[in-house]
């Protein structure tokens, strides 16, 4: 990873793909969290350009009988890191992503508000690549230096909304995130 600076809330080496899933943050919607996801469209496939297009609304439901069942869902993440490594970003850290869904941090609700998601391509059940590692550590350091209070708050999605989601799962390795 080159260059993760952070101006105006946009990654200056990622590959820009906005999303029209975002909105304003609440005035009250400091960021202070880091929600590490997984996702692979289908499932348990990775590549394809499938992800990027679920974020913009242009899946095609034809392709998939999956994409027919997620046809008209919403939702967009801050940031994607490919099995290969590659950042992409979808929506400005500055605006809330619709990443988190019904979800709780520490007594707060609605973690959208306050939070920067990050997608992982891959599954619950297979180890995420090391090229995905050597993206995502420095990516967190960029984003807590820009926004300390996120400094000591990475979360799973499966910590924020326990009773609905698993990811990012028993193979991502926590430890490289929170003893770096």
């Amino acid at each position: 990873m080159h260059d993760v600076s952070i101006e105006a809330g946009w990654l200056a080496m990622a590959r820009k793909v906005p999303s029209p899933n975002y909105n304003h943050r609440p005035e009250h919607g400091a960021i202070r969290l880091i929600v590490i996801h997984n996702i692979s469209l289908p499932p348990a496939q990775f590549g394809g350009g499938y992800i990027e297009q679920f974020f913009q609304n242009q899946l095609d439901p034809s392709i998939h009988a999956y994409f027919d069942e997620i046809k008209n869902l919403k939702v967009s993440s801050h940031v994607l890191i490919t099995r290969e490594g590659e950042l992409v970003q979808f929506v400005s850290f500055n605006d809330r992503a619709w990443h988190a869904g019904n979800s709780c941090y520490q007594d707060t609700e609605n973690c959208n508000d306050f939070s920067i998601g990050i997608e992982l391509e891959g599954t619950d059940d297979q180890p995420f690549t090391e090229a995905q590692y050597q993206t995502l550590l420095p990516l967190i350091d960029a984003i807590q230096q820009a926004y300390p209070a996120t400094l000591g708050h990475v979360a799973g999605h499966s910590e924020i909304a326990p009773n609905r989601k698993t990811d990012p799962g028993p193979c991502f390795d926590w430890s490289r995130i929170r003893l770096a």
